[in-house]
């Protein structure tokens, strides 16, 4: 059996693909030589097997080795059709940790910097009718000062909150096939108040583009437009407006084709606007009532075991009151986000920054591109409200960040998309943003409810890295507070020396819920406060804070949470 065999993004999906996960040959590559010794070569010996998509550090991949790995090397073949060789034909990576050198039939066909987004290859020229083999070479140094790692562990073991180190490929693997004039990517931009879509397309050839929409199977809306360039622009006209709504979605489907190609696709008619008092969605103030989610599995690390559990994930945090996540120190993968549009879950795109070095302009190189490749991706999806590219830019090495890269990339953020917010780096240093979030893991209810009271009748915000970074007046989030661990038998998973939570740990569970409240509903409370993050939604590894255990299963009265969560929020009163 195939594992992850459903299509990775039916926000873009073709009919003609080819999924490429399951067994490839693999093998290990210390010292990084294996380029020299040729390894690509279409005849190179390999003496394990991977399951692919999953990493070799994973138990679910087969191997199970988690100490670092210099680069890794995949091998498979797959059968071409004639038919399938008359247009184009790609191979599609959702993501390969951290360098990626791709080659068909023995001949590098592209490469690929970056461990969090996709990219595809023009395998074209280099496949033949019949059998043709695949090679890929993995390069990953977690310890590079250029390199992006997130929360994988930089030291040989997993420590606090850093974890197990992802090598390689960690998303589904795929072969997508389309005529010589194809689409090549879409845009879309909602408008809640005409009921329109507005359509941008990138284009690769001449001919007809065209849009069709749908709602529960009817048509609801149709444009077309001769696209001679490389891009083309049309407007649907949507006779029934149905707008996406937190809690509870609303997709439109979409049928694109262009030059004989042929892609289906989605959309949700969402508007994000941002007010001083609140994140607005459809002019509605919503107060964002999230949870930390980390997209970490026992058994997959980065990578989760079936596409049940991903959505598993999203309802496990619906069922006690929680209608979104930062996704946090990570790109999640664009399933996972199709799942979030149809439950209406709203979620924080973030970055896996922590590795790559603030401090150093040269930082940038990769971190850039990244970005770009993220947003590109993702843009179109109505659950992803607002861009978060760093998460506490802590001093490297007593130098402090460079203000400028926090500051490009914010900018390139607000470039590249204008229809949603964006924080610089989340908790701290803040450069140039638009909310100011603030990270408060104080344990003492009655203390960290003070610390929000001055906001409230002065307009003075606490704020633990004040001295860094002055507050001018922007909205207020709490991206970060709670992490209670409890010290209970049945919630050491590991070594009690080992656990690791943030705080005093409470000793028992009616503590636990009164600690929870408290917190939680200072919060709730606050007229300045546009929303909380609650850290976390699973116990990852060692560090055990979750509202579930690291296995998904539970750990606390889900009905007790939910009344707390769900409270009527200042804002929304």
């Amino acid at each position: 059996m195939i594992p992850r065999n459903e299509h990775p993004n039916p926000n873009f999906k073709r009919n003609d693909y080819i999924i490429l996960n399951g067994e490839w040959d693999f093998e290990f590559d210390f010292g990084d030589s294996g380029k020299e010794r040729k390894m690509f070569a279409v005849d190179a010996p390999f003496s394990k097997k991977i399951n692919v998509p999953f990493c070799p550090e994973s138990e679910l991949s087969g191997i199970g080795y988690k100490d670092f790995m210099a680069a890794v090397w995949y091998k498979r073949t797959v059968n071409i059709s004639e038919e399938q060789l008359k247009g184009k034909a790609f191979i599609v990576f959702g993501a390969v940790d951290f360098h990626a050198s791709v080659y068909v039939n023995g001949e590098l066909a592209g490469e690929h910097f970056g461990g969090y987004t996709s990219f595809r290859i023009d395998a074209t020229k280099y496949l033949n009718t019949g059998e043709n083999t695949i090679t890929v070479c993995a390069q990953d140094d977690t310890r590079s000062p250029l390199q992006a790692r997130g929360k994988q562990s930089e030291l040989v073991y997993s420590h606090d909150c850093d974890y197990t180190r992802t090598t390689g490929i960690w998303q589904t693997v795929y072969m997508d096939f389309c005529p010589e004039n194809y689409i090549k990517s879409v845009k879309y931009f909602p408008n809640i108040t005409d009921g329109t879509l507005t359509i941008h397309a990138e284009l690769v050839g001449n001919g007809t583009f065209s849009a069709k929409a749908f709602w529960d199977g009817k048509e609801v809306g149709v444009a077309s437009t001769e696209a001679l360039g490389q891009t083309a622009t049309v407007t649907l006209n949507l006779s029934e407006k149905h707008l996406w709504e937190v809690g509870k979605g609303g997709l439109y489907s979409l049928n694109l084709s262009f030059g004989g190609d042929e892609v289906s696709s989605y959309f949700g008619l969402r508007e994000v606007k941002l007010t001083d008092k609140a994140i607005n969605i459809n002019g509605e103030p919503v107060f964002q009532r999230l949870v930390l989610d980390q997209g970490f599995y026992p058994d997959g690390i980065y990578t989760a075991p079936t596409a049940e559990a991903l959505k598993n994930d999203i309802l496990l945090s619906m069922e006690v009151g929680f209608n979104g996540a930062r996704l946090h120190q990570k790109i999640f993968e664009p399933l996972f986000l199709h799942y979030c549009d149809e439950l209406g879950y709203i979620v924080w795109g973030e970055h896996g920054n922590w590795g790559a070095d603030h401090t150093n302009f040269e930082s940038l190189r990769y971190f850039l591109l990244e970005i770009e490749e993220e947003i590109e991706r993702d843009f179109n999806h109505p659950a992803l409200i607002g861009w978060c590219p760093y998460n506490e830019t802590w001093d490297v090495n007593g130098r402090k960040q460079d203000d400028d890269v926090i500051r490009i990339v914010y900018r390139t953020v607000k470039a590249l998309d204008k229809t949603r917010p964006c924080i610089d780096t989340s908790g701290n240093f803040h450069v140039e943003t638009d909310i100011f979030d603030v990270h408060d893991y104080d344990q003492d209810c009655e203390l960290f409810k003070s610390h929000y009271e001055d906001l409230t009748d002065k307009n003075i915000l606490f704020d633990h890295q004040g001295h860094r970074q002055p507050w001018t007046g922007e909205p207020v989030f709490m991206s970060e507070y709670g992490g209670i661990r409890v010290e209970l038998k049945e919630f050491e998973e590991n070594d009690r020396e080992k656990a690791w939570g943030y705080g005093n740990a409470a000793t028992s569970l009616d503590e636990f819920y009164a600690r929870y409240d408290g917190l939680t509903t200072a919060l709730i409370d606050c007229p300045k406060m546009i929303g909380f993050c609650y850290t976390q939604l699973t116990d990852v590894e060692q560090e055990l804070n979750g509202i579930y255990k690291y296995d998904r299963t539970k750990k606390f009265d889900s009905e007790i949470l939910y009344k707390i969560n769900t409270k009527k929020a200042a804002i929304e009163k």
